[in-house]
């Protein structure tokens, strides 16, 4: 497995078989396991191989298919599934971290990510937010005891693009754990481990299931990360990936390749078309030349994402009757679906930050986050540019 290829591993790393010889993975909805004698049920509790489960919460063959194969194409030892992104997000830090450590992240974050670190640092980790497109910000913060940093390789919503390999040089420095949260980036356009990344985290809510239908995160990581450190916190507080959900995620990544380039291609194409159109004030794409970091992110992705930021002409009523406007596109705060979904960061995903909190990430009244899906290029194209007309 280890000589196949991306499209190859999507499909078949990490498929176990039951006696039957299933095609398709099984979905093993079970919540516990039976044992042939005490003493063996004794010896699981002990130690568990490979293909030993005790009870869903702390693994499930279905699930342990999953983990197996996101982290054969990310390079990964070893992956734990979570229950939600944001399930992952909270279990990559706080398994790590404890009262008196420090950590140092991009402050440009998902507002949920951004209230996990609040939370942090009521329980005594202190929290340094630095521009995590200034190397020598990073540099500045960081000390001898810092225990970790985090970051969003490309951030929500802004499409910040921060240099890993830059980052995790200056970490390991320190002895730090670098923990990247990779969604914009997805599995598909990832090389985060190469660039210097520790720990991986995705929303498979987004581009792995990539069809609006189940919630799921993942951690990916060491083998002795994953297992001594990950596992223990997450097996005892709860935050377990449902078989069912596990089995949709495994349907997902078997398209996602196809599916992430096809929308990455629509996202450059809509970027290329909006540029200097005067009904907005600013196109933010990292796969365009005049993206601050886009050889950054050339680099670090070789293409630009699904995502689009567009400014608005005239701020948030000027942004709301464009949104109201649009045919195609649905307003809904997800991402990486293959629906096109749009949404109005101010008022929805970073609603709760206050507003010079806003102002410093650049997420202004007329900002609307783009993920583009996989419709009709040109159809999408049409009805992104009739309704700019209503603004």
């Amino acid at each position: 497995m280890a000589d196949w290829n991306t499209r190859t591993k999507l499909v078949h790393a990490g498929t176990r078989r039951s006696q039957y010889g299933e095609m398709s993975e099984a979905i093993f909805l079970t919540q516990g396991f039976v044992y042939d004698s005490a003493e063996q049920a004794e010896a699981r509790f002990i130690e568990s191989g490979p293909d030993e489960f005790i009870y869903a919460r702390y693994g499930n063959p279905t699930v342990r298919m999953f983990e197996e194969r996101i982290a054969a194409i990310e390079g990964t030892e070893d992956a734990f599934a979570t229950a939600s992104g944001m399930a992952a997000v909270n279990g990559a830090l706080t398994s790590l971290l404890k009262a008196g450590d420090h950590v140092v992240a991009a402050r440009a974050l998902f507002g949920s990510c951004l209230y996990v670190l609040e939370l942090l640092s009521r329980f005594g980790v202190e929290v340094t937010l630095v521009d995590g497109t200034d190397l020598d910000q990073w540099r500045a913060a960081m000390r001898d005891g810092t225990t970790a940093v985090f970051l969003e390789s490309v951030s929500n919503p802004t499409l910040e693009v921060i240099d890993v390999k830059g980052v995790a040089a200056i970490a390991h420095e320190k002895g730090a754990i670098v923990i990247v949260d990779n969604v914009f980036a997805t599995p598909t356009f990832s090389k985060a481990v190469s660039l210097g990344a520790d720990v991986v985290v995705y929303s498979a809510t987004k581009h792995i299931d990539g069809s609006g239908r189940c919630l799921g995160g993942v951690i990916c990581g060491t083998k002795q990360y994953i297992r001594k450190v990950v596992e223990p916190y997450l097996k005892h507080t709860g935050a377990a990936m449902s078989p069912f959900n596990a089995w949709v995620m495994l349907k997902g990544l078997e398209t996602l390749d196809l599916r992430v380039r096809a929308q990455a291609a629509t996202a450059l194409a809509l970027a290329e078309a909006l540029e200097g159109h005067a009904k907005l004030d600013r196109v933010v794409y990292p796969g365009l030349p005049a993206h601050p970091q886009h050889s950054i992110a050339m680099e670090q992705m070789g293409a630009g994402g699904t995502v689009v930021t567009l400014e608005i002409a005239g701020g948030q009523e000027g942004a709301f009757r464009f949104l109201n406007a649009l045919e195609i596109v649905r307003i809904s705060n997800n991402l990486g679906d293959a629906k096109s979904i749009i949404t109005h960061p101010a008022t929805t995903t970073h609603q709760r930050l206050p507003a010079e909190q806003k102002a410093e990430l650049g997420i202004t009244p007329g900002l609307v986050r783009l993920s583009l899906g996989i419709e009709d290029q040109g159809d999408l194209i049409g009805d992104v540019m009739q309704a700019l007309d209503a603004v």
